[in-house]
């Protein structure tokens, strides 16, 4: 019987089971190409055995594509090529990022007002990847310490699949030059290009108190979420991360004391937070189970969770600086520019459940924007998932990190928080 026909039944069954794990429906935005993803796109919710969420079938679908050598033949490719740029099926993809950049100046890229052009980091691996987090227990479990070696091997080559490609930021505040009468403010920029801007003048002091954001920031995010979205019914922040690469104090995560820590470094690999699986099934953790939720505490039943997720919800990430950003802005792709273009999934290995993020490979038609010298009181928001599925809206926006070559030497660090969100109508 194959892996699919399995998941067929265990889907069938888990219908008359009250304690089964819950396994989101296989959604595709209309018109979009099928993703890069393992099991034809179904959630490792579908392979649950004994209640471990799919998460046996995940570790061993990771071996056995390490096994395969797919992922090694692409590293010995980048590696083995001779010094310059390499010739990939999406463009010229350098190793070094000041590689990527003299290569910029070297062909006079040129950006509009308020924009620049430099180089951003995508995978040049077309295949779905495996990521095991640091606090699965294999990496603990002296039985299978030969397997963790393998994966710690396998993490460390996830980094080496990456290339730099030269793309052009756009001044995001400008959006309504390049669509007009569109302006960045707007629930309609959302809608449509799947990135906006909010204003804020927070009442918080200390982001790094990550009681005092509890208390103070996320509920006036709530308050801005359901101002900023007509028809918006409810909104919850669930969670934060504090980026501060100067951070000089105790960076370390403390889930137990809802204290996210601080982010030392910044995600400068081009990526989307969530995808059609794990949009779903991050919301119904939080409604049923309050897993990993640092806000207000949900009390829905499956059935109530049944109910609030059958209209639209979306998901969506808010940022604002502790002060105005100099250096590593956050940048943040428009929905048009990749709506026919295949996510790859990469899979996030717990012991509890598989999360699913997205990476994507470059094209030089992506729409990048960035919000030059970003201020405190501006917030940027960017989609990481929409229940809408007809394409008459935009399903996420995809971002990273990046390195401002124009900023001066001394430009201070980005020092900012990201709260994490679901808006309900």
């Amino acid at each position: 019987m194959s892996r699919l026909e399995i998941a067929d039944r265990n889907v069938a069954a888990d219908t008359k089971s009250v304690s089964s794990a819950y396994v989101p429906p296989l959604q595709r935005t209309e018109g979009q190409p099928p993703p890069i993803a393992a099991n034809g796109g179904l959630s490792y919710m579908s392979f649950d055995r004994n209640g471990d969420a799919g998460t046996g079938a995940a570790l061993a679908d990771a071996l056995a594509q390490i096994a395969e050598g797919e992922s090694r033949r692409v590293i010995d490719m980048i590696d083995n090529a001779p010094p310059g740029p390499i010739e990939t099926r999406w463009g010229l993809g350098f190793r070094k990022s000041d590689e990527c950049l003299d290569h910029i100046r070297a062909n006079g890229a040129r950006a509009p007002e308020g924009g620049l052009a430099l180089p951003l980091r995508y995978t040049a691996y077309e295949r779905p990847t495996y990521s095991v987090v640091p606090s699965n227990a294999v990496w603990r479990d002296p039985a299978r310490a030969d397997v963790a070696e393998i994966l710690r091997q396998n993490e460390r080559d996830n980094l080496r699949r990456d290339l730099y490609f030269p793309q052009v930021m756009r001044d995001a505040r400008r959006i309504g030059e390049d669509y007009p009468g569109l302006s960045p403010g707007s629930p309609e920029c959302m809608d449509r290009l799947g990135v906006s801007l909010a204003h804020l003048e927070s009442a918080c002091t200390n982001f790094y108190d990550s009681a005092e954001v509890e208390r103070v920031f996320y509920p006036e995010i709530e308050k801005l979420l359901l101002g900023f979205f007509p028809g918006a019914t409810d909104a919850l922040v669930y969670n934060h991360d504090v980026f501060d690469k100067d951070y000089a104090g105790d960076p370390t995560e403390d889930q137990d004391n809802k204290n996210p820590g601080v982010n030392l470094r910044y995600a400068n690999i081009v990526h989307n937070d969530l995808n059609d699986n794990s949009g779903r099934v991050r919301c119904r953790e939080l409604l049923t189970r309050n897993l990993r939720n640092f806000g207000r505490t949900q009390h829905y039943t499956e059935e109530e969770a049944d109910r609030k997720m059958s209209r639209r919800f979306m998901s969506i990430n808010l940022a604002k600086p502790m002060e105005t950003v100099e250096q590593f802005p956050f940048v943040l792709c428009a929905w048009p520019s990749f709506a026919d273009q295949p996510y790859i999934t990469n899979y996030r290995i717990y012991d509890d459940r598989v999360g699913e993020t997205t990476r994507f490979t470059y094209r030089p038609e992506h729409e990048w924007y960035w919000f030059p010298r970003q201020t405190p009181t501006e917030v940027s928001m960017l989609k990481c998932y929409d229940s809408e599925t007809d394409g008459s809206v935009s399903r996420w926006s995809f971002h990273t990190a990046c390195v401002d070559p124009t900023a001066p030497a001394d430009a201070r660090c980005r020092k900012n928080v990201v709260v994490r969100s679901f808006v309900f109508f």
